[in-house]
């Protein structure tokens, strides 16, 4: 048996890593109603406001993932200021009973709670956006109110991108 070389019209076999089969990043920019591959924790940031009402199409995981982390980080932030500034005020005293609040810390607690309202619209899409994208209907998100449904939540919100959930895009 002669060990000939291929013939010159076909192709070199592959060399090197195999590329991976997930999701590619495409190379410009991403339209507003394709999920995010890749983003950063501003894109994430970005897009959850630009799609404030948008629960068509879905989300990447970098994009819930990334604005979770910002939204934890920021509700710890917060409160550590409220905490800090209602007691160098003197709104806010542990000692003694019962406990003091003061104006200062229900003004605080207001703007938080604007804050809450105006973001849940926006949390929600995101939810559904990102159940989209591991190919889940949106009202999955509703698990969250039976006991320990927010664990089932957790883990749907983690499953990797399906190429299946591309049924829920809508172009615009």
């Amino acid at each position: 048996m002669s060990m000939e070389p291929p013939p010159p019209s076909a192709p070199p076999p592959p060399s090197g890593p195999v590329p991976p089969s997930g999701p590619v990043p495409p190379s410009g920019p991403v339209p507003l109603s394709a999920p995010l591959y890749g983003a950063t924790m501003g894109d994430a940031i970005r897009r959850f406001f630009t799609k404030y009402a948008d629960f068509t199409g879905r989300a990447s995981r970098g994009e819930y993932w990334w604005f979770f982390l910002f939204d934890v980080l920021l509700a710890i932030a917060y409160w550590l200021f409220v905490v800090v500034i209602s007691r160098l005020s003197g709104s806010f005293r542990m000692t003694g009973s019962p406990r003091i609040v003061g104006p200062l810390f229900w003004v605080l607690l207001a703007v938080w709670i604007v804050w809450v309202l105006a973001t849940l619209v926006p949390h929600l899409a995101l939810i559904w956006r990102r159940l989209h994208d591991a190919n889940l209907a949106g009202p999955w998100y509703f698990i969250s109110f039976v006991p320990l449904g927010w664990v089932v939540q957790l883990v749907l919100t983690a499953l990797p991108s399906n190429p299946l959930g591309a049924r829920f895009d809508r172009p615009r």
